[in-house]
């Protein structure tokens, strides 16, 4: 695979888990989403959404379970799992940065010098 290939996969699995730190979503959501913020100018499609649900989940990023939509259908919503919590919102007032990065990344990155450990 292609890095420019690998970091288009990474950049919509970035996406997807931020869409997902707002609040539990079904696919059609999901993909709404970006769509609205950017006035339409960022599309996913179901070819590129659905294999990147199945890749997080399969990390165990992400969680599936069945629900009903708004109009009475029936649906998987995604939701992100305890691990992945770091990428829901900070709270007001937060502001070194720290709680957004992944807990794994501080033992590997001292993260105020910028110098490994």
């Amino acid at each position: 695979m292609t890095r420019a290939r690998e970091l288009l996969k990474g950049t919509l699995d970035l996406l997807v888990m931020r869409t997902l730190a707002i609040e539990p979503m079904h696919g059609w959501g999901i993909a709404e989403r970006p769509r609205e913020m950017s006035a339409d100018a960022f599309d996913v499609n179901d070819g590129s959404l659905y294999p990147a649900l199945q890749r997080l989940k399969s990390k165990g990023w992400v969680r599936s379970k069945w629900g009903t939509t708004e109009n009475n259908r029936r649906a998987r919503y995604h939701e992100l799992t305890g691990a992945r919590a770091w990428l829901r919102p900070q709270p007001a007032g937060r502001s070194d940065g720290l709680r957004t990065l992944p807990p794994a990344s501080d033992s590997l990155y001292h993260v105020r010098r910028g110098q490994r450990r």
